[in-house]
């Protein structure tokens, strides 16, 4: 099952520093899945780039990163203050794990 946890929009000051010029959302949703009685934790991040006319969006999901509800939340909250990427999302998730 996937919940909705969050959104939030890239600051402009890092876009401009960027050059890029169009507002950016950013959406985290927390995947629940269970298998007998094993639950189980994913991460989904949206991209979504409203460009003049076009509308891009990129997703990434990352599947049972832990079996604990509230390490996912805590992911999820950790990567919607930093603004977290889908294209960054899985070498957070490598460091996070491998510390």
């Amino acid at each position: 099952m996937k919940k909705f946890y969050g959104e939030t929009f890239i600051n402009k000051t890092k876009l401009k520093e960027a050059s890029i010029y169009n507002p950016i959302k950013l959406e985290y949703y927390k995947i629940e899945s269970k298998e007998n009685t094993k639950e189980a934790y994913g991460i989904e991040v949206v991209k979504t780039e409203y460009k003049q006319g076009n509308i891009l969006v990129e997703r990434k999901t990352l599947d049972e990163i832990t079996s604990n509800e509230n390490v996912a939340n805590n992911i999820l909250e950790l990567f919607k203050r930093n603004e977290v990427t889908p294209i960054s999302a899985d070498e957070i998730i490598e460091d996070l794990f491998s510390k």
